[in-house]
């Protein structure tokens, strides 16, 4: 399906200075079936100054957060992944534009399933955020199992969240959010240590509390008046007089 967001004009996603190509991101090596960690790749290192703080964006649309946020904190690296190639166009080429006048250097895109590329290629404690906003709730009981608020997704953040890291989550649909704060109740309790354990993504339980801290959600400063996050997303349902859910999840330990 084509959305038609480029109006008749190519897109360019710049692949190699905004996109993410396969010189940066090889094929996952057969010696995956070994080492779960054989096609790690730090994505830190797809930005001209890798010592940064790093944050992720799951889901990122047609860029308007990733836009508005890396403008504001030009030291701070963000990656961009969006599944939906037609939107990882748009976005890229967005952010193309500006790279042409000297802008948003610190931004990428990556055209992936963004729960694989958590499991399968990103390393441990590099990023400061993990940022989901407004992704898709699968309604459908059948296709619960396709939404990105699963166990193992959590567990994987936990990993790749640096200690004191944050998820940050918002949504407008309300059968989702009960969905989400049923996985984090498990995840800032006792029970989010046993399936650490059982992914093998962590250790012991400590006496209290879980793997995540829940926190009250903060606005971005590139939200505008009324808005929690900024995104076409947040601005076309608030239209629509929506009710939104947000919370902050922090790493602990």
């Amino acid at each position: 399906m084509s959305f038609g967001l480029g109006r008749g004009r190519e897109l360019d996603a710049a692949v190699g200075t905004v996109g993410i190509g396969e010189a940066e991101l090889p094929a996952l090596p057969d010696a995956i079936a070994e080492d779960p960690r054989a096609g790690q790749v730090d994505p830190r290192a797809w930005f001209p100054d890798a010592s940064r703080p790093f944050e992720i964006e799951i889901g990122s649309g047609k860029g308007t957060f990733l836009v508005q946020q890396a403008m504001l904190q030009p030291e701070v690296n963000f990656l961009g992944i969006e599944w939906a190639r037609e939107f990882y166009l748009y976005a890229a080429d967005r952010v193309r534009r500006r790279r042409d006048r000297g802008l948003l250097g610190n931004v990428r895109l990556l055209n992936a399933d963004a729960t694989s590329f958590l499991r399968w290629r990103a390393p441990e404690g590099i990023a400061r955020v993990v940022h989901l906003y407004f992704s898709d709730p699968w309604p459908k009981t059948r296709h619960h199992k396709k939404r990105v608020v699963q166990d193992r997704f959590l567990g994987e953040v936990w990993r790749v969240l640096a200690p004191g890291g944050e998820l940050r989550v918002v949504t407008d649909h309300d059968e989702l959010w009960d969905w989400d704060c049923a996985h984090f109740d498990r995840w800032t309790g006792g029970a989010g240590w046993a399936l650490l354990s059982e992914y093998g993504l962590g250790g012991e339980s400590p006496r209290e509390g879980g793997p995540f801290a829940r926190e009250t959600f903060q606005r971005p400063p590139s939200a505008e008046r009324g808005e929690l996050v900024g995104t076409n997303f947040e601005r076309k349902f608030r239209r629509a007089g929506k009710q939104f859910h947000s919370v902050v999840l922090r790493r602990c330990r």
